[in-house]
């Protein structure tokens, strides 16, 4: 039950787009055709296809589009992308480089594999053997679901929930304490929801009504799979219990940035006395909670003294549900019917892509093409390579990074992390912003930044974690059960600095605030972020813009709130956090203006997006920095008519080349921490003189800004 809401906890803050995968696109290259080949990707001499640049679009009306343009109009979406772009080609890569490896597993006699290598092939071939589970139908989860119904009383079904591979509407983790970065807690938090957030709920336009309808149709389905004869009057129940929640528990996505509001220290018996009716007891004992002294609850509503001391104004307090408090005893009042109907609801819902083809199909209308749009589901190999490196992700990783991750490349990134620091460092003996007194904080947090490159050296090996052949669902279990006792496992001990939260072949990146570490795996130490023969100022433009992302997400209006050591603390005199402050709402009311879709009235929301845009913002400005010093004192050469300025600007613009679909888009504006691509590009760049001067932009220009309204942090 209590089970992982937020993957790898609140403090890890991720570079990527959202939705499907992380990801993004540049390149003149299209997806191969064949099934068995790998997409290719072309970069021109130095790092930018010169192609690809459009001369019938002005650089300073839309400098995504300059770039990018002509790429996207010469590679439609494919069919099974809800969004295509250079992170999506990237990730798409990494799959068939992990193919590869799963491929010549495969083809190896029984006889000749490990013991590691058999588990992968068992688990890749369970997955992947679609008429196996065609013809096993239910029974494989039967015994799941015959629990599920089994449960009679609240306090019995709080124990199902609290078992690995079970759904729970309350979940929870083991993750280094905020507040007390050297040692674990148990965070502990409310979901529940079938649809992405609570705003899906509260929609009252037409394309909200219709998503509802499609979703409520989705959940008929289901109920009448789970042997219900009113199908639909059960599935009605289910829906306004998710909308219980959503009224009355759910926080507004911007609010649950706040890491002042989203960290609530209890004791076991103050978690216990937040419900007189919940068995949260229970609750603890079935999850192996019970022998921690600490509950971190980050949906606690604030009293009223602590409204008046954050300064939050009254739109923001009616963002605020009710929380775990609200969660335990909306619950408690449920019929249990229908609690166990959410449960089997869930449970099926969660399992679909290794259940029969009509779970799948039905998951993937409502969650693929209702949602985001897409038309076609995801090729069945590419899915169980997802799912192999879910269960079983290190051991793929090792030999990942064996073929595909040359040493020469983790001494650049090493260098450039090196520059970045460098870059920051002076930039912040030069801000005019900040005082004497936060600087030498702001300088400790820098000198103690932990990079991570390409992947851990004590790379998981999953001891004990059983694969059954030919049992998707089992192995499913089992792999949860694994995780679970392995986060649990934490408890009591010392921190491990050595952990990750991403695969080696992942093409993301991220930065961990309760660690002060910031970690990119080998899989986006490729182009379009980093080649090892591309000019300097691509890859300064490119992965130098994604460290300095990373670095600046220590220093955005969430991660700055932590200190040199990780710790939840302010560190900031008063009036150089109100400095900073006003600097973020000015950026949050550029982002605001951007609204491509439903005739102006759907629009980038600034505030949620403010972690990311600042991680941008601060990003490419330490980038260009570190880019002069590392060509202080050289002849940096004019390269096909571009100069290095010019070229270090469509570096950045060349990282988030993609195309989105219009379901896909709204979804992205509606619930994604990340603005889109376009305005990744275009809502940065317009901040820099440098690229004013580079690109000739006049007042002319739609992208044109006064140079007081200029927004530079770090």
């Amino acid at each position: 039950m209590i089970r992982t809401l937020l993957a790898t906890g609140a403090s890890a803050l991720a570079l990527g787009l959202a939705t499907p995968a992380l990801a993004d696109d540049h390149t003149e290259a299209t997806m191969a055709e064949a099934k068995d080949e790998s997409p290719t990707m072309s970069f021109g001499e130095w790092g930018f296809d010169t192609s690809y640049l459009s001369s019938d679009i002005d650089p300073g009306d839309d400098f995504f589009a300059y770039a990018n343009q002509a790429w996207i109009d010469a590679n439609p979406l494919p069919a099974d992308k809800a969004r295509f772009g250079a992170f999506d080609l990237l990730a798409e890569k990494s799959t068939y480089d992990v193919k590869a490896v799963v491929d010549e597993l495969v083809s190896k006699p029984a006889s000749e594999l490990t013991s590691n290598e058999k588990r992968i092939v068992d688990a890749y071939n369970a997955f992947l053997d679609t008429d196996a589970i065609e013809a096993a139908g239910l029974a494989p989860a039967q015994p799941y679901l015959d629990e599920i119904r089994g449960a009679e009383t609240l306090a019995e079904l709080v124990t199902l929930w609290g078992k690995p591979g079970y759904p729970s509407p309350i979940g929870g983790y083991v993750s280094v304490d905020a507040k007390e970065p050297t040692r674990y807690s148990v965070y502990v938090g409310s979901g529940g929801l079938g649809m992405p957030d609570r705003e899906y709920y509260l929609d009252e336009t037409e394309k909200g009504l219709s998503i509802r309808t499609a979703y409520q149709d989705y959940l008929t389905f289901l109920m009448s799979e789970a042997g219900y004869d009113d199908a639909a009057g059960m599935a009605q129940k289910v829906y306004d219990l998710e909308d219980s929640f959503a009224r009355k528990v759910a926080w507004d996505r911007t609010v649950r940035r706040n890491r002042d509001l989203t960290y609530t220290a209890l004791t076991p018996a103050e978690l216990q006395g937040l419900s007189d009716n919940f068995p949260v007891a229970a609750m603890l004992v079935s999850t192996g909670f019970d022998k921690t002294d600490r509950f971190i609850v980050g949906d606690i509503p604030p009293t009223a003294e602590r409204i008046a001391e954050l300064g939050l104004d009254e739109a923001t307090v009616q963002k605020i549900g009710g929380g775990t408090p609200a969660m335990f005893d909306l619950i408690a009042e449920t019929d249990m019917e229908v609690l166990r109907a959410w449960t089997l609801k869930n449970f099926l819902s969660n399992n679909a892509s290794i259940l029969p083809k009509r779970f799948d199909d039905a998951n993937f209308a409502f969650y693929g093409t209702t949602l985001r749009g897409v038309p076609e589901q995801r090729d069945r190999w590419k899915r169980a390579v997802d799912a192999t490196e879910g269960m079983l992700g290190e051991l793929l990783g090792a030999s990942y990074v064996e073929r595909y991750f040359p040493p020469e490349s983790k001494a650049a990134m090493d260098e450039l992390v090196a520059n970045l620091r460098v870059s920051l460092a002076e930039s912040l003996a030069e801000i005019d912003w900040m005082s004497e007194e936060t600087k030498v904080e702001a300088m400790a947090k820098l000198d103690t930044f932990d990079p991570k490159i390409g992947y851990r050296e004590n790379l998981e090996t999953y001891d004990g974690l059983a694969i059954t052949p030919g049992n998707p669902i089992a192995n499913s279990m089992a792999s949860a059960q694994w995780s679970m006792a392995d986060n649990l496992a934490k408890l009591g001990e010392p921190i491990d600095r050595t952990e990750w939260f991403m695969l080696p072949q992942t093409v993301n990146a991220y930065y961990n605030s309760t660690k002060n570490e910031i970690v990119f795996p080998a899989g986006i130490l490729q182009q379009p972020f980093f080649g090892k023969d591309a000019d300097l100022a691509v890859n300064y433009g490119a992965i130098g813009g994604v460290i300095g992302h990373e670095i600046g997400h220590g220093f955005d209006d969430q991660g700055s709130k932590s200190d040199a050591t990780g710790a939840l603390r302010n560190w900031w005199t008063a009036e150089d956090r109100a400095n900073f402050d006003k600097l973020g709402d000015r950026l949050v009311e550029q982002y605001n203006q951007f609204c491509p879709l439903d005739d102006g009235e759907t629009c980038v929301n600034g505030r949620l997006a403010l972690g990311e845009n600042i991680g941008d913002l601060g990003g490419l400005s330490m980038a260009y920095r570190a880019y002069k010093l590392a060509t202080e004192g050289k002849e940096v050469p004019v390269i096909d008519g571009l100069t290095g300025d010019q070229r270090f600007f469509l570096a950045w613009a060349q990282v988030w080349r993609s195309a989105y679909r219009e379901d896909a888009l709204r979804s992205q504006l509606r619930n994604g921490p990340h603005s889109p691509a376009m305005y990744r590009t275009n809502g940065i760049v317009r901040n820099f003189d440098e690229w004013y001067e580079a690109f000739n932009v006049t007042p002319e220009d739609d992208l044109y800004l006064p140079p007081e309204e200029r927004i530079r942090i770090w």
